[in-house]
């Protein structure tokens, strides 16, 4: 049997731990992500971004990407990327400046529940050429292969990589010259690959991407 002694010492040291676990604080909850608002994401690219993206995130112009079915990650990253000039645009920069965290997000969850239409390709010389790019680099000067980041099917990786497949040939060239040329810096990835890439390449490679489905 315990003594009196031994018992009044676990009672004090139980007493100490009660105030001490009291009075210690306990550790934030991580904060909490508001869920997208599709109903307001909608009227808000109806607002903002449906003359130029489509109605659906199906632009009908070449100079204008297609949006739907994008990653919304992706979107988000480049509207914030847009506001702050760290991708620099000014139009976009115009349209961005004018969008919340919530607006963005809320446009971009709603954007990528459109279905994306396809696409297709243009020449069929070039097309072969751009599939053997993307699917398997050049060798002789490290250029990796797009289906690596892109996926084989252009889907892409959720919170990584964009999704491109169908995307518009002429947005692609423009976009992979301007990373190429040091003209857009938002991806340095991006910006080594393209540095290897000519113009016949880089237009071959965007043919190719336009078809994919």
């Amino acid at each position: 049997m315990k003594s009196i002694a031994q018992l009044l010492l676990v009672a004090a040291l139980s007493a100490g731990a009660i105030s001490v676990s009291a009075n210690t604080p306990a550790p934030e909850a991580p904060a909490k992500v508001a869920k997208p608002d599709l109903a307001k994401g909608e009227a808000t690219y109806a607002a903002v971004c449906a003359a130029c993206h489509g109605a659906d995130g199906n632009s009908g112009t070449p100079a204008y990407p297609k949006l739907a079915q994008q990653h919304p990650g992706y979107l988000v990253k480049q509207l914030q990327e847009f506001k702050s000039d760290k991708r620099a645009n000014a139009i976009m920069k115009g349209f961005a400046s004018t969008l919340s965290e919530d607006d963005m997000r809320n446009i971009a969850f709603w954007v990528t529940s459109k279905t994306a239409k396809p696409g297709f390709a243009k020449d069929k010389e070039l097309v072969a050429l751009g599939e053997r790019i993307y699917r398997g680099g050049i060798a002789d000067r490290q250029v990796p292969a797009c289906a690596g980041c892109h996926s084989p099917n252009g889907a892409g990786i959720p919170s990584q990589y964009p999704r491109l497949s169908g995307q518009h040939a002429e947005y692609s060239v423009a976009q992979l010259t301007a990373f190429r040329d040091g003209v857009r810096k938002n991806s340095l990835q991006m910006n080594q690959v393209a540095a290897k890439l000519n113009d016949r390449e880089i237009k071959a490679v965007a043919d190719y991407i336009a078809g994919l489905r």
